[in-house]
């Protein structure tokens, strides 16, 4: 189990409000804090002395601190890859390469005597990681993790964040990206429209963005990239993290019985493994229900993301729970229940064959 985690960032904000949203992140679960020190302007030792009372806070509640930082950082406070005593005395568990070395440096530097964990941009694309690879880290201090993305549609496409991730998986490094509160208001500079890895996410609910990663099976850990997220986010964003199955949001028809709705939403469900490319069949509730009567109601054409129930005319498949893959006709034998909310109609390209999953009512 991958580690869910917020942001910080003590340059715009005070010590106050980031304790107290440290506080009540703990205590909904959560465990890494990221926050960002790409550069200091000003008086460098205040800053830094807000960076560590902020860190000492995260420490105290057993949360993980990583700093992002640029070699142009270490240039500004005297510190060399080969010393990083300047880190562990700042009390981070980890530091985050933005821009990296040539892999040498950072091979060396997951060496460190401090245990300070090495976390590299898993964003770019190139075969930087390899080159990591070659010089024999020591991957146990060695993780990766996606950018965010504080500009409107500058965020990472699907399939070149899925060719991204798998650079890093198939060394089974730690990995990382961002989600994005639609509560919080600010990151690390002055402009941000959210903070997203994928920018597909970037206007979805929060819990819809981790249910989605939970659902790839390629990130451990999930960070929320912008300040603050609220309360409510807080606790949903955990909840989607740590639930048991996947579950999806589905807006019942109007026209769906009391009974329809028992079957969607007081069962698990079963995606069938001999799978169809029309259909996600959940096929226990034919046999759970087989003596209910199901009679045929609002049977109008099928489009994807339906959620439906054969009904009496369908004989042995009568009391059957399905959703729909792609658009169909429908002959009159199927009711048409409901539908997937359209925030999470693209989940259903990531459920797989012979996967749990569960229904919950759109509120």
């Amino acid at each position: 189990m991958g580690k869910l985690g917020v942001s910080v960032y003590p340059e715009r904000s005070t010590y106050e409000q980031d304790a107290a949203y440290l506080t009540i992140a703990a205590q909904n679960g959560y465990q890494r804090v990221f926050t960002s020190l790409l550069e200091i302007k000003g008086d460098a030792e205040q800053v830094l002395a807000n960076f560590k009372a902020v860190i000492a806070k995260a420490n105290d509640l057993g949360m993980q601190v990583m700093v992002d930082i640029n070699p142009a950082l270490f240039a500004q406070l005297g510190v060399a890859y080969d010393d990083l005593r300047f880190f562990h005395a700042l009390g981070a568990w980890g530091i985050r390469l933005d821009l990296g070395f040539t892999g040498a440096e950072e091979a060396q530097m997951t060496r460190n005597p401090y245990g300070l964990k090495i976390e590299v941009n898993m964003s770019q694309g190139t075969h930087y990681i390899d080159n990591i690879m070659s010089y024999s880290p020591n991957t146990d201090n060695l993780l990766g993790s996606h950018n965010f993305y504080p500009h409107r549609f500058s965020g990472l496409g699907q399939a070149f964040f899925d060719r991204a991730t798998a650079l890093y998986t198939r060394y089974n490094l730690n990995t990382a990206a961002f989600v994005n509160a639609q509560a919080a208001t600010f990151g690390p500079w002055p402009t941000q429209d959210g903070l997203p890895t994928l920018e597909r996410h970037r206007d979805l609910p929060i819990a819809t963005q981790v249910k989605h990663y939970r659902l790839l099976g390629t990130i451990n850990d999930v960070i929320i990239g912008n300040a603050y997220a609220s309360a409510a986010e807080l606790a949903a964003a955990s909840a989607a993290f740590t639930a048991a199955y996947p579950t999806l949001t589905v807006v019942a028809a109007k026209e769906a019985s009391p009974l329809e709705k028992e079957l969607l939403f007081a069962n698990q469900h079963h995606y069938r493994g001999d799978a169809s490319e029309y259909l996600l069949r959940s096929t226990q509730t034919r046999v759970t229900y087989a003596s209910r009567d199901f009679p045929a109601h609002h049977t109008v054409a099928i489009k994807r993301g339906d959620v439906l129930i054969d009904n009496n005319g369908y004989g042995q498949y009568k009391g059957e729970t399905q959703i729909a893959l792609q658009a169909m006709p429908n002959d009159g034998r199927v009711n048409v229940v409901g539908h997937v909310h359209p925030d999470e109609l693209f989940l259903l390209d990531e459920l797989k064959p012979w996967s749990g999953f569960l229904m919950t009512p759109a509120k």
